[in-house]
């Protein structure tokens, strides 16, 4: 981010730092903790199983505990969340999953919602010059610091030789995008639906996800667990991984009541819903645990290494502590069902 954006990004980073390490190593000390009668779950509204989870009310009626649902705007709330134990179960993305890791939070990813493609694009206001990466330079870019939309930003800026500093990053959460959009404050946003469609209707396409998956940029979103919540109550986690299995095989093989059911939920149109569906990849349980078992660690890391190099995070942790925080366990269990 740019001279005065870096050491704002390199302050927040900071303090997430500090806050994140000083309550994993407490939720480390809580191993302990007993059986709990209620799962506290943090989602995102994001285009996957979850939403179909929630529209067909699977979680009150089938997790076997009282459940309360809290809708955050960023992952990075959502570890902050987790991080002071106000919720068990979290959506976020790969990069923030890798911060969280990285940060000394005591969790697992035990999920992954969806692979990311074309849903997280880099977008250009018409009339603002912009038509390819290299017109960035001298723009004002908007994205949610720690996302996976800032991680693909910023590969991407690498992949075209463009040094940071020539683009002027902010930070943003997704409301606040659409509303410096709409009054010309930014040039550019890399960001996801629903506000991603709102910009699209004045804007155009850079770059997206799904092309820098192929040039070995790979992002996704996940669920996490705080460990000691997971220890005590592994039936609650191996229940939540099925119904997401059961909302993977209907929008896998039943995409127009998926459309459906997640429109209803994001308060959008079947046409829109069904639109972004197309724009991620949802696994199978076989998927899932190869994923999880084989690579998934290694794109944390990887991902970790890149922060280090942007200076988002001091140090990465080696390999081994990716793999000791990623597990297919619940998923195995699930499928097994």
């Amino acid at each position: 981010m740019k001279k005065l954006k870096s050491l704002i990004a390199l302050a927040a980073a900071t303090i997430l730092a500090g806050s994140l390490v000083a309550c994993g190593n407490g939720d480390s000390a809580a191993a302990s903790e007993e059986a709990s009668n209620q799962v506290v779950i943090g989602t995102l509204d994001l285009v996957n199983g979850d939403l179909i989870a929630q529209y067909e009310d699977w979680y009150t009626q089938e997790l076997g505990v009282d459940v309360k649902i809290i809708k955050f705007d960023s992952g990075k709330d959502i570890n902050s969340a987790i991080a002071s134990g106000s919720i068990d179960i979290g959506q976020v993305g790969s990069s923030p999953a890798t911060l969280a890791i990285a940060n000394g939070l005591d969790i697992e990813v035990f999920w992954i919602g969806d692979i990311i493609g074309k849903a997280e694009t880099l977008v250009a206001k018409n009339g603002s010059g912009i038509s390819t990466l290299a017109d960035l330079k001298g723009k004002k870019v908007a994205t949610p610091f720690a996302s996976t939309a800032h991680y693909s930003l910023l590969n991407a800026l690498k992949l075209e030789g463009i040094d940071e500093s020539e683009v002027t990053i902010l930070d943003m959460e997704t409301d606040k995008i659409n509303a410096a959009w709409q009054t010309g404050d930014i040039d550019a946003a890399y960001v996801w639906y629903p506000v991603l469609s709102e910009l699209l209707k004045d804007g155009t396409a850079i770059t997206d996800s799904e092309e820098l998956a192929g040039k070995g940029v790979v992002t996704a979103d996940t669920n996490v667990v705080r460990r000691a919540y997971a220890d005590a109550n592994p039936d609650v986690i191996t229940k939540f991984v099925e119904l997401q299995l059961r909302a993977n095989d209907i929008i896998n093989n039943d995409s127009d009541k998926a459309a459906e059911e997640i429109a209803s939920v994001l308060e959008i149109s079947k046409e829109d819903a069904a639109e972004q569906i197309t724009q991620f990849t949802y696994l199978t349980a076989d998927e899932e645990i190869d994923y999880l078992d084989s690579s998934f660690a290694a794109t944390l890391k990887d991902t970790a290494d890149f922060l280090v190099e942007q200076k988002s995070i001091t140090s990465a942790p080696e390999l081994s502590e990716f793999n000791s925080k990623v597990t297919s366990e619940f998923v195995k269990k699930a499928a097994s069902k």
